[in-house]
């Protein structure tokens, strides 16, 4: 946390969170376990929900419906480009590429 000062709800969590911290080392050390590192891409995370999430918007349930969908999204995209709406036609740009990638 940064601040100038130390307000008493800062202080509380800090408490709080090494109070935690304590009983969880003991267990730790009790139980004979060593904490490590995960090493799973938060990419990959991310990138599985972006696309649950478009599959759900456009209701999307087999590889040719993705397809399909690819399509519409690529003429949104371009009638986007040509009114000046960059920020919507690279979002989609996004949306197709991330769909892309899904087939």
């Amino acid at each position: 946390m940064y601040a100038d000062e130390l307000t008493n709800s800062m202080e509380k969590a800090i408490s709080e969170t090494n109070r935690r911290r304590k009983l969880q080392k003991e267990y730790n050390e009790r139980n004979g376990i060593t904490p490590q590192t995960i090493k799973k891409s938060v990419r990959d995370t991310i990138k599985a929900t972006i696309v649950e999430d478009i599959k759900t918007e456009y209701d999307i349930k087999e590889e040719e419906d993705i397809k399909d969908v690819i399509e519409k999204l690529t003429t949104e995209m371009i009638n986007h480009a040509q009114n000046l709406e960059f920020e919507k036609a690279a979002e989609l740009r996004d949306k197709i590429k991330e769909l892309e990638n899904a087939i």
